[in-house]
């Protein structure tokens, strides 16, 4: 199953403490478990799911060995040594998935499935709105064109009417006069000059709402190459995808049009690249367990840059996400998981046999799925992300609008100015 399909794996050694020796293997993280497999026997030494474990620490042996140390409930202790490229990044993996996997909210789990409408009329409802929304930002394209053409052509009259203002010059003070400009040269350079910078100072303020944050995942990320993974974040911006620490310091960002190539190996696991000629390129590799939530809006906003790897092809047997409810009940541990669901959900606490069989039923088949609670948070992000350019396209409409009424008046004062010293020459 894809589900065992591991998301990293690093070689390493295992403390076997029946037989007091280490053991040389792998340590590999799936989307629910932690698994160590032997070298030399195949098999596995040590098996344990992420919402069992109590702690991971970094600690040393009665050998001041460097090791990597998980507790897991019932007080069992796993010793991990000779890790590569070091503990450090395992720890930083390891601890990431576990604390998101923490974080992850069950009751809203719950919640979601214990709702009485229907998913699938939840998903046209969106998908009408998302359809409208893209029509609304089809008009709001072609009516930015429009104010683009109109710009284009107030910038052709204030050229020829920079023409004029040289021709009318000519004409105002003759080869023949010796003292310059004529008295009644008025002062419209200067005034020209205050409305230039008036128009600059408005078109300053441009490109803030670029800068507005779609979505923000907790990850583990590096430049390059494994050995350096550290905690971090990446955000995923209207313009831009931008990759912090965990003091929000900016490492680097990538312009949209900066961006040459964004290679998924997994649902958990991308890489972005920036190209250049001449000198090495910009590569940052990043892992997240929400890595899912942005996958989809980065394929809407980078489609012809997107490329997936064979790697990833391993994954798509079953659903990116991995609910609570779903891996935990895997196992011979059924049966105990579903009588607490059973629980959770207030059932009466004497049923017959029978009874129970259907209240199971019910509970087991929510009204909607989680693929299509996963599908409509998919299609929500879509649209949150389409509201945002909507709403960037329209503050740059309302400032193009600025530019033109300022442009407007100044070209209709200079013509007025124009027309009175034609009217004085004559």
């Amino acid at each position: 199953m894809s589900r065992d399909v591991p998301i990293h794996s690093w070689p390493g050694s295992y403390y076997i403490n029946s037989e007091k020796r280490w053991e040389n293997g792998t340590l590999s993280l799936t989307r629910t478990m932690v698994r160590f497999v032997s070298n030399q026997s195949k098999e596995s030494l040590a098996g344990f799911r992420l919402s069992r474990i109590m702690e991971i620490k970094m600690e040393s042996s009665s050998f001041i060995f460097s090791t990597l140390t998980v507790l897991e409930e019932g007080n069992v202790k796993h010793w991990f040594g000779s890790l590569k490229p070091n503990r450090v990044v395992v720890y930083n993996v390891l601890e990431h998935f576990w604390r998101e996997r923490l974080l992850s909210p069950s009751s809203e789990a719950r919640g979601a499935e214990c709702q009485p409408s229907k998913g699938r009329e939840l998903i046209n409802l969106v998908a009408g709105a998302q359809r409208r929304l893209e029509d609304t930002g089809i008009v709001l394209s072609h009516q930015g064109e429009q104010f683009d053409n109109m710009m284009q052509g107030l910038e052709k009259i204030e050229s020829d009417l920079g023409v004029a203002d040289k021709l009318l010059s000519g004409l105002e003070s003759p080869s023949w006069w010796p003292f310059g400009k004529l008295p009644w040269k008025t002062q419209q350079e200067a005034k020209a000059e205050d409305a230039a910078r008036a128009a600059a100072a408005s078109a300053a303020g441009r490109g803030s709402s670029r800068n507005k944050v779609i979505a923000s995942i907790p990850a583990v990320v590096t430049k390059g190459r494994d050995s350096d993974l550290k905690p971090g974040c990446l955000l995923v911006l209207v313009s831009s995808l931008e990759v912090r620490d965990t003091n929000c310091q900016l490492l680097h960002r990538f312009e949209r049009n900066e961006i040459d190539e964004i290679r998924v190996h997994s649902p958990y696991e991308i890489t972005v690249r920036q190209r250049f000629i001449g000198k090495p390129d910009i590569c940052y590799r990043v892992l997240s367990a929400k890595m899912p939530e942005a996958l989809s809006l980065l394929e809407m906003q980078y489609k012809k840059k997107v490329e997936f790897t064979s790697e990833y092809t391993a994954f798509k047997a079953s659903p990116v996400s991995s609910p609570r409810g779903a891996s935990d009940m895997e196992g011979p541990n059924w049966n105990e998981g579903l009588l607490q669901r059973c629980q959770e959900t207030e059932l009466p606490l004497e049923v017959s046999a029978g009874d129970l069989s259907q209240l199971q039923v019910h509970v087991l088949q929510p009204s909607v799925s989680q693929a299509e609670a996963q599908e409509l948070k998919q299609m929500l992000m879509q649209l949150k992300n389409l509201a945002l350019e909507a709403e960037t396209e329209l503050e740059r409409q309302d400032e193009v609008l600025d530019v033109l009424t300022s442009s407007t008046d100044q070209a209709t004062m200079h013509i007025e100015k124009h027309t009175c010293r034609m009217k004085r020459l004559l």
